[in-house]
C-alpha cells in the first residue's frame, strides 16, 4: 500500500512578464554567473549520453527530482550540476522542472514538489530511473505503482527529505542525494535517450540573441551570452538564479512543441492538470551557438528516447553540455 500526500493545490500567481531585467531584443545579455570547477580526466572519445561531454568511468545511475519554478521556490538548488531539465506545464498555466541527474549528483537538490500524470510518461526512456517528488493526487496512486521507476519520494524514503531554514512551506523540502538513491540501488544507469552532439549544422540556423517560449502562466527567455556559451535564463523577466550563485543557463535549449490537453486529474479547486504529450513527433526549435535551428523530433514509444533531426532529415547535433527541453505548445492552452 503506497500512502502519499495529496499534492498541495495552492498556486502563486505568476510575476509580472515584463521587466527591465529581462534582455532586450537584439542585445547579448550580462549574465552572472560562477566561477567554473574543473573536472577529472576522461577517456579519450568516450562520452555522457545526455550532455555529450567525456565521461570518465562507467555510467552511473539516473535520478530524476520534480522541482518547484515559481517565484516562491527560487532561487532552486542543484539545478546547476543536472544533465537535462525539462520544463513542464502544470494547472493554471504554471510551469514546473524535472530535474534529470546522472554525470554529476549535486549534495542536496530542492524545492521538491509533487508530481504529475506528464512525469510518468517521459521517465521510462531513462528505463527505470530514481524518481524523487513530494506527493501526489491519490487518483495517481495506481498510475505510479505500475510507472517504470523506483519510488523514492517523501512517503517511501522520508530519512532523504528535510525542511530548509529561511523557507516556508510547502517551497521549504529539499533532498540529500545520495540518501535518495541510497533507497534504488536497481536504478538503471544512464543510456543512449537519442540526443546527438557535436557540430551545429552548416545551414538553416537564423542568429538569435534572446529567445522567448510562453505558458498561459509563465515566460521563459533564453538570452545568448557569448562569452559563457551558453543561454542564460530569464524567467518571467527575471534572471533565473541558482541558489548555489550565478545565474541559470545552458549551452542548449530545445523547443518541442507538443500537444497539451486535459488530463483525468485536477487539484481541489477543480484546475485540471495538463497531459503533455511527449511520444509522437513534431515541431522544435534548437538553439545553441547564438542561433535557433528549425529541428524535428520522433519518440515512437515511452521506452524510445527522442531524437531530433533538422528538416532535411540530418541529425541535429546538441553543444556538449546541459540540456534544457521546454515541453511547450504553438498557441499555450489552459486545458
Amino acid at each position: 500500500m503506497i500512502t502519499v500526500t495529496l499534492a498541495g493545490a495552492a498556486v502563486l500567481l505568476p510575476v509580472a512578464a515584463c521587466s527591465s531585467n529581462e534582455p532586450a531584443a537584439g542585445k547579448a545579455p550580462q549574465a552572472t554567473t560562477a566561477s567554473p570547477t574543473e573536472e577529472p580526466a576522461a577517456e579519450p572519445g568516450k562520452t555522457h549520453p545526455f550532455t555529450g561531454l567525456p565521461m570518465e568511468g562507467a555510467a552511473k545511475p539516473v535520478l530524476a527530482v520534480k522541482i518547484e519554478n515559481t517565484a516562491a521556490g527560487k532561487p532552486q538548488l542543484g539545478l546547476k550540476s543536472a544533465d537535462i531539465v525539462y520544463i513542464e506545464q502544470v494547472e493554471a498555466g504554471l510551469t514546473r522542472l524535472m530535474a534529470v541527474f546522472s554525470s554529476k549528483l549535486p549534495a542536496k537538490v530542492g524545492p521538491v514538489r509533487s508530481a504529475r500524470i506528464s512525469d510518468l510518461h517521459i521517465v521510462p526512456q531513462f528505463g527505470k530511473p530514481a524518481f524523487a517528488y513530494s506527493g501526489v493526487q491519490s487518483l495517481m496512486l495506481p498510475f505510479m505503482a505500475k510507472a517504470s521507476l523506483y519510488d523514492v519520494g517523501d512517503t517511501r524514503n522520508p530519512g532523504a527529505f528535510f525542511r530548509q531554514p529561511g523557507r516556508f512551506a510547502p517551497y521549504n523540502l529539499f533532498a540529500n542525494t545520495k540518501k535518495l538513491l541510497s533507497r534504488a540501488p536497481g536504478a538503471d544507469k544512464a543510456k543512449d535517450i537519442g540526443f546527438t552532439f557535436g557540430d551545429a549544422p552548416a545551414d538553416g540556423g537564423v542568429d538569435k540573441k534572446t529567445y522567448s517560449v510562453k505558458w498561459p502562466g509563465a515566460r521563459f527567455t533564453f538570452g545568448w551570452s557569448e562569452t559563457d556559451k551558453k543561454w542564460m535564463i530569464w524567467q518571467d523577466g527575471k534572471k533565473d538564479m541558482a541558489a548555489e550563485g550565478g545565474q541559470l543557463g545552458a549551452p542548449t535549449i530545445v523547443v518541442q512543441y507538443t500537444k497539451t490537453e486535459r488530463s483525468q486529474f485536477h487539484d481541489k479547486n477543480q484546475s485540471y492538470t495538463p497531459l503533455v504529450h511527449s511520444v509522437g513527433e513534431g515541431s522544435a526549435v534548437v538553439l545553441r551557438d547564438g542561433k535557433a535551428y528549425k529541428a524535428k523530433w520522433e519518440r515512437k514509444s515511452e521506452e524510445s528516447g527522442t531524437t531530433f533531426t533538422t528538416e532535411s532529415g540530418e541529425p541535429m547535433n546538441f553543444a556538449p553540455g546541459q540540456v534544457w527541453v521546454a515541453l511547450a505548445s504553438r498557441k499555450p492552452v489552459i486545458p
